[in-house]
């Protein structure tokens, strides 16, 4: 792929001074993949862990006991009046140091990776938002849906785990989608940890190249495209979660 692109940007440098060096220089091309997959990975692992986070929160909040109540309501608080980018310094720094090491036979690493605590910091922080929509989609679940469904006999968890929940979820989708998208562009922030995703990878290139302005354009489009990507998506799930009667 590099030996048919490369000449294209070689010229392009030549003519307009423009140096998009990832696209003709292998070393350069290497670390632009690696920033790809890395912040694929991160932000696909940060969207899950969020939403499981996000489900678990709300289900506690409906649940009835008023101790899960104060610790749900204690946990938004905290990491949503927080910057997220504080909150990743915190369990890297705080948490990473008394966390175990391993040892690799002769050196030591860290039972959790940077990656890994940035998937915990920042499927934390998402998910304290996501908690709040999941709540308001299951409570915009009509009442005499659930109670229909009691009336035929389903319990009350069975009547929540089949009718109200996914009810829930499918009003949840248009602010989840937000959600999604705001916490897949703050995924960008790991690289203070040394996350090699794609805003690290670049800075490596353009500290060295000195086309800041290049890989800055380079950087926008690609999140551009990432959020592109996951507004497609959803819209489209939310289209087949469409329930006649229950809004577009």
């Amino acid at each position: 792929m590099l030996d048919f692109i490369a000449p294209l940007f070689l010229s392009l440098q030549e003519a307009t001074g423009l140096n998009f060096s990832p696209f003709f220089d292998e070393y350069d091309f290497s670390r632009l993949l690696q920033g790809v997959k890395t912040s694929l990975l991160l932000i696909l692992c940060v969207l899950i862990v969020s939403l499981v986070v996000g489900l678990i929160g709300a289900a506690a909040q409906k649940s009835g006991s008023r101790i899960l109540q104060v610790i749900v309501a204690a946990y938004i608080a905290l990491f949503r009046n927080t910057p997220p980018v504080v909150q990743l310094l915190f369990f890297y720094f705080g948490l990473g140091a008394f966390t175990p090491q391993v040892d690799m036979g002769g050196w030591y690493e860290p039972m959790i990776s940077a990656f890994g605590w940035a998937v915990i910091a920042l499927g934390i922080f998402g998910g304290s938002y996501n908690v709040e929509i999941f709540r308001a989609g299951i409570e915009a679940v009509p009442k005499t849906t659930a109670e229909a469904s009691e009336a035929l006999g389903f319990s009350p968890l069975q009547t929540f785990l089949y009718i109200t929940l996914p009810l829930g979820i499918r009003f949840s989708l248009p602010a989840l989608a937000s959600n999604l998208i705001s916490l897949a562009k703050t995924t960008s922030i790991a690289y203070v940890i040394a996350v090699p995703e794609m805003t690290y990878a670049l800075s490596g290139v353009w500290n060295d190249r000195m086309n800041v302005g290049e890989m800055m354009t380079l950087l926008f489009i690609y999140y551009i495209a990432v959020v592109a990507i996951i507004g497609a998506v959803m819209g489209r799930l939310e289209k087949r979660m469409y329930v006649p009667g229950m809004g577009k």
